[in-house]
Parts: C-alpha cells; sequence; structure tokens
C-alpha cells in the first residue's frame, strides 16, 4: 500500500509541477491525486470508521485554511476596489527598474506577511502589469514577486498556508516563529533580489500609458512611473 501510495503522490505532484506542459489544470491533478490516494489508504485499511474519522479530520483542517484564504482575499478585492493600495503605490515613482525591482521586493514581502502569500502575489503581480510593457521584464519581475510573498509569508503565522495550519493547530507561537525564520526570509529575499537588481542595472521602466487628470504635470521628459492603476 504505502508504495502505491508514493507512486499516485509522486505522479500527482509531477502533473502539478508540468501543468504548462501537459494542459492540465493543477487543481485537477491534485483532487485527482486526493481522490485517488484516500480510495486505496481506505480499501487497504479496511476500517472504514476509522477512515472517515481521518477524512473529516483533514477536511475540517482544509476547510479552515479555504475559509480564511476566501476572507482575506475578499479584504483586499474591497480594499484595492476603493484604492486602498495607492497609499503604497503612489510612493513608487522611480525609472528604474533595478530600484523598482528592490522597492516592489520589500513592499511584497512585508505585505506578504500581513495577507497570505497567494493573494500578496496576485495583487503585486497586477499591479506590475499596469507598469511594464515588455514581457520578459513581467516575467523578472513576476519570479521575484513569488520569492518575495514566500519569504514574506513565512515568518508570518498568517502569511502562508502551512504557517497558518501549523498556528491554528497550537504547533507554533507568533512571537516564537517571527524570532525563529524572520532573519532566514530576509536572505532568502535578499540573495536572489541583489542579483537580479545588478541584472537589471541601467535599464529603464517601460511605461504603460495613464490617463491623467487634466492640471496633473508631468515629469520633465514626458513620462512618469508609479504602480497605481
Amino acid at each position: 500500500m504505502h508504495t502505491l501510495l508514493i507512486v499516485v503522490f509522486v505522479l500527482a505532484y509531477s502533473a502539478i509541477a508540468f501543468e504548462h506542459p501537459l494542459r492540465v489544470s493543477k487543481s485537477a491533478s491534485a483532487l485527482l491525486g486526493a481522490g485517488i490516494m484516500w480510495t486505496i489508504y481506505a480499501v487497504a485499511t479496511g476500517n472504514h470508521h476509522l477512515v472517515t474519522e481521518q477524512l473529516n479530520e483533514n477536511l475540517a483542517a482544509t476547510a479552515q485554511i479555504i475559509f480564511f484564504l476566501l476572507g482575506a482575499m475578499t479584504i483586499v478585492e474591497l480594499v484595492d476596489a476603493h484604492d486602498g493600495f495607492e497609499v503604497i503605490t503612489s510612493r513608487i515613482t522611480t525609472t528604474s527598474q533595478s530600484v523598482l525591482i528592490v522597492l516592489i521586493g520589500i513592499v511584497t514581502f512585508f505585505l506578504s506577511a500581513m495577507l497570505d502569500n497567494l493573494t500578496t502575489t496576485i495583487v503585486m503581480v497586477s499591479l506590475t502589469k499596469k507598469l511594464l510593457d515588455n514581457h520578459e521584464d513581467r516575467l523578472i519581475f513576476a519570479g521575484i514577486i513569488v520569492i518575495a510573498a514566500n519569504a514574506g509569508g513565512a515568518w508570518s503565522p498568517i502569511g502562508d498556508v502551512t504557517t497558518t495550519m501549523l498556528w491554528i493547530g497550537g504547533q507554533i507561537s507568533s512571537l516564537g516563529i517571527i524570532k525563529s525564520v524572520f532573519l532566514a526570509s530576509v536572505a532568502n529575499l535578499a540573495i536572489p533580489l541583489i542579483v537580479v537588481s545588478f541584472m537589471l542595472k541601467g535599464k529603464s521602466v517601460g511605461k504603460k500609458q495613464k490617463r491623467m487628470a487634466p492640471g496633473q504635470p508631468q515629469s520633465s521628459n514626458g513620462t512618469w512611473c508609479s504602480l497605481s492603476a
């Protein structure tokens, strides 16, 4: 049974990793793999009462995470709909990609600690898409955003699904995880961020044109840079 479960897990995880080449949704691969694994376990165990209890416990834990993510993403959407992120984005006005990527990385790092990393990634990538024209530049920025979001979420009990599950289960405390993981999270972001910022040194931001309000001044070169929508 254990060998079969491992084989199914590896196949399902591989399907998730190769979502784009296979053209199969990772959600479908994960659900199918989980269903097959639970079926194998139930048949091999033979104790349906025990399997039912374990399945209910896992479903309850998963439901807690889903409800948390739904609430967090709903709040983010409401804040974004009322231009709540303007407080952050209006202050980012650099035209240098090397400086911009550092700013975005730092903002993402701390924003992810307050929100979940998935929601933070969605917000920051959406804002970056409104700023950059070049597709390759977007991919580089998106990569740093993903790294920063995961690094920032790791040291906060509400910043990542894993830490949230541990926090709900009582295995970690808020202060304990911050003291233990914060410096490692900073290093995890700082190293790739420094490397990429040097790679982008000298490159300017390809700015998307934004409709300006009447009487709003432009910069001296006739363009301006902002992450705001």
